[in-house]
């Protein structure tokens, strides 16, 4: 949360990182988004996020649906599933750029195929695979900078803009670059939500198959560049950046 934990920072050094996160997290969000307007497409059941699979699984039980709250259930492990397996793999508690993003990468793509493949067949298997997919993306960021950067759902972006903008009325001194970096990713889920809705109109069950096909190709490369170094060794040729204005000020 934006008002917890507070950190001694070096703005200009954020500005440099934050201009390298910002694109990432941005694809990451739309890619949730569109994933998210997929599903709900076929099943009308959430797989970004689990308050309304748990709502519905309480509802199901209720009302006696036990294939719907089998598949409920199967929805909230499968993304709990998704986060233990960020966990082995990425293991850090801050961003820090490595092949272990890579390769969490190309395990969602591995995954989101595997559930296209399954909804073709009009099978429910897909919908664990899916939420596994949402949650390894969304355990795969963690916090920055006195941030928690979640990319599969915006509960929690809308509530710390909302908190930075009563902030500000109080006229607290706020850092404005953390207010446009959530309002900016809340807004890519948003079009990612619109873009799956079409691409399920156009597609149908195909759709979910291009953010497969993304997530293994941004997966792949990200994994090449890391590998061996290679990005340290490019930030290390590079001359450091000078301070500038613009999408943060004050760095």
């Amino acid at each position: 949360m934006p008002y917890s934990h507070p950190q001694s920072i070096d703005r200009q050094k954020i500005f440099r990182q934050v201009r390298h996160l910002l694109p990432g997290a941005l694809l990451l969000s739309m890619t949730a988004g569109f994933i998210n307007a997929v599903v709900l497409g076929f099943f009308r059941t959430p797989v970004s996020h689990m308050t309304g699979a748990v709502s519905h699984f309480g509802l199901d039980l209720a009302l006696g649906r036990e294939a719907d709250a089998f598949a409920s259930a199967s929805i909230i492990l499968g993304f709990v599933g998704g986060a233990i397996l960020a966990g082995i793999i990425v293991g850090a508690l801050h961003l820090v750029p490595g092949r272990r993003y890579g390769v969490a990468m190309l395990i969602e793509g591995a995954l989101l195929s595997a559930a296209t493949a399954f909804i073709l067949l009009k099978m429910r298997y897909g919908l664990p695979l899916v939420a596994m997919a949402c949650g390894l993306q969304n355990a795969m960021s963690s916090s920055y900078c006195g941030l928690v950067i979640r990319t599969t759902h915006v509960t929690g972006l809308v509530t710390d803009i909302g908190v930075l903008i009563g902030h500000w009325i109080r006229h607290r001194q706020i850092d404005f670059w953390k207010l446009r970096f959530l309002g900016m990713v809340f807004l890519a889920f948003a079009l990612g939500g619109l873009l799956g809705a079409l691409a399920d109109r156009w597609l149908g069950p195909w759709s979910l198959g291009l953010p497969a096909f993304g997530m293994t190709v941004a997966g792949g490369i990200f994994w090449f560049i890391t590998h061996r170094g290679v990005v340290d060794l490019m930030q290390e040729a590079l001359p450091p950046s000078p301070p500038r204005t613009g999408m943060f000020p004050g760095a």
